[in-house]
């Protein structure tokens, strides 16, 4: 087989993006993108804030119905006995 039949470059090109060559019509598909870059980071930073949010009211939702304790001295938990493990004697 020859080489030539395994040039990319024919099919790379197809993908490449091609600049418009008026200077207008350039700076405004420029100023186009960078606005719809501000759209995007501006909506993804309320979408995060809204989970964050989101999260904290789920967290105290949860924890409503729960007893508090008064004094600040007293930790509050769940505790298990968890029995001795039994080993053989090894003497």
């Amino acid at each position: 087989m020859y080489a030539r039949h395994f040039q990319f470059n024919a099919f790379r090109n197809v993908f490449a993006p091609r600049k418009p060559r008026h200077p207008l019509l350039r700076f405004a598909l420029g100023l186009l993108g960078v606005l719809l870059l501000g759209v995007l980071v501006f909506f993804s930073v309320f979408v995060g804030a809204a989970m964050i949010a989101a999260g904290l009211v789920y967290k105290l939702v949860r924890q409503r119905g729960k007893p508090m304790a008064r004094d600040g001295r007293v930790v509050d938990g769940e505790y298990r006995v968890v029995r001795k493990p039994v080993l053989p004697l090894s003497r």
